[in-house]
């Protein structure tokens, strides 16, 4: 057998390996868009099935023999090409994930998909103790999973599913930066604000047709993606011309920024090359570079004045009642403004990171054990109030606000505030490369911008590590200053004078 005969072949499984991994998206996404709520036994089975075939096929001895007898054609191929960069990739993915028992990788599938509607319920009921059991599987698997590696410290296994290669003490560490910027932003910052028309209401109906004309202006092609409503919004790919956004939109609050945020995942996945359709490749390159996504189309596009200029007209005529006698900059200034609040999803450009740092170090404790999870919707509490000098007045929102404990993705929060961070780096990049971009969104226009970000990230996929690519983005490394400059530069124009 030749190598172009062996690649053909390893090609071919991985597709096949692919497709189920779709699949199993698929009915994921379902239960939490369509599904009828009695279903979620079962889908769970489903999916632990699914994941069961999954791991065996991938760790199979037939594809590590063909990874180890492509390693020298691997060696004399381009960097950079698709042929050796699916190899590399594949062999990093083969020889973690061959540390995992397939009963193990099921049964955590199997539990995070049992555990998401006791979720949905503990939140509809405001009642942690209808989760814990639920929580508490789900971390003792994960300690399991840990066990499987050998690591600096026991996070790092966790956080490497979400962000390849990178240590806790080096999120630590930018954190820690964050933190000290943000403190005193904040205390600067905070105001209550002339925004009680934000309250509402906004009728459902009204907002969900705004959604086509933003994810039309961003760039998504006509018949390549739907949203849907869901308990916590997400979004997932079932091919590049598959996109499956959703969204949420609360009476209290216009929920336009959801809809950008997902759209943001959305443009990323839509825009990788064809090429690596159904291969490994094909998605972004980690969370926290798709959070870098998410967050600029929300928060660098979506908070931005220019946008606003294109977008309020016709925000304005579908809420006459609410902001028919708002004007512009009152409005601008109302999105903008610093409030420490409850929930993460709805929380200010300066206050979100703070969320995040909180669960960051949450976790870490959870996985050690050092929290009894009896007392945790306490600690969560005394913790927000010590963070964001925020009162939680129930588990809905505060404990149970977010999905991913429910899911198992522990390691996942960490990359929302790395992608706050690296948006604006890119940010940088592009605002050097199209200087007429504010013109641009004025007028409704966003192509530019989204070229950019395809020829420059999205295409890519997975070919490059999360630091390479970044490396190959933004010419660096990792770096806080640019997001902390960003922040003091929005609200020390946004202050009062």
């Amino acid at each position: 057998m030749n190598d172009d005969t062996r690649y053909t072949e390893l090609k071919q499984r991985l597709s096949e390996i692919w497709d189920l991994g779709k699949a199993g998206g698929l009915l994921g996404w379902d239960q939490q868009t369509m599904m009828p709520p009695r279903g979620a036994a079962v889908r769970a089975e489903q999916l632990g099935t699914l994941s069961k075939v999954i791991h065996e096929r991938f760790v199979s001895p037939e594809i590590g023999r063909l990874l180890e007898d492509l390693h020298d054609y691997e060696q004399s191929l381009p960097y950079e090409s698709d042929e050796a960069s699916l190899i590399r990739v594949t062999r990093r993915d083969w020889e973690k994930e061959h540390r995992v028992p397939t009963e193990l990788r099921e049964e955590m599938t199997r539990a995070a998909w049992q555990a998401f509607p006791v979720w949905v319920e503990a939140r509809r009921e405001s009642n942690f103790e209808l989760f814990r059991t639920a929580l508490e599987h789900n971390l003792e698997l994960k300690r399991r999973y840990i066990d499987c590696f050998e690591v600096d410290e026991p996070y790092d296994a966790l956080l490497d599913d979400f962000e390849p290669e990178m240590k806790t003490a080096e999120v630590r560490a930018a954190f820690e930066r964050l933190k000290e910027g943000l403190v005193p932003l904040i205390a600067a910052a905070a105001n209550e604000g002339d925004d009680e028309f934000m309250d509402g209401p906004w009728p459902r109906e009204a907002q969900e047709s705004l959604n086509p004309i933003i994810l039309d202006a961003f760039g998504f092609e006509p018949g390549s993606y739907r949203i849907d409503p869901t308990e916590h919004p997400f979004a997932g790919s079932m091919g590049t011309q598959d996109i499956r956004l959703t969204t949420r939109y609360p009476e209290h609050q216009l929920g336009l920024f959801a809809t950008m945020h997902e759209a943001g995942h959305g443009l990323y996945e839509h825009g990788v090359d064809p090429a690596l359709e159904r291969t490994p490749l094909c998605r972004g390159a980690s969370l926290a570079l798709h959070e870098s996504q998410s967050r600029m189309w929300e928060n660098l596009v979506g908070r931005s004045r220019p946008f606003w200029h294109w977008f309020y007209p016709q925000v304005q005529r579908t809420f006459p009642d609410q902001l028919g006698d708002v004007e512009i900059d009152r409005f601008y200034r109302a999105i903008n403004a610093v409030k420490p609040s409850l929930i993460r999803i709805e929380a200010d450009e300066a206050t979100y990171s703070l969320h995040i740092i909180l669960r960051f170090e949450l976790e870490q404790e959870l996985i050690a054990g050092a929290v009894d999870l009896r007392e945790l919707p306490e600690i969560w509490n005394t913790r927000m109030h010590e963070y964001l000098g925020v009162d939680v007045p129930d588990d809905a929102r505060g404990v149970l606000q977010d999905v991913h404990w429910s899911r198992g993705s522990i390691g996942y929060f960490p990359t929302y505030a790395l992608g706050n961070i690296i948006s604006v780096q890119i940010w940088e990049r592009v605002v050097d490369a199209i200087p007429d971009l504010d013109d641009q969104f004025e007028h409704g226009r966003f192509g530019e911008l989204l070229h950019w970000l395809r020829e420059h990230l999205h295409r890519h996929g997975r070919k490059f590590t999360p630091r390479e690519t970044l490396e190959r983005v933004v010419g660096g490394g990792l770096d806080a200053e640019p997001y902390l400059a960003y922040l003091n530069a929005k609200l020390g124009e946004l202050a009062p004078a």
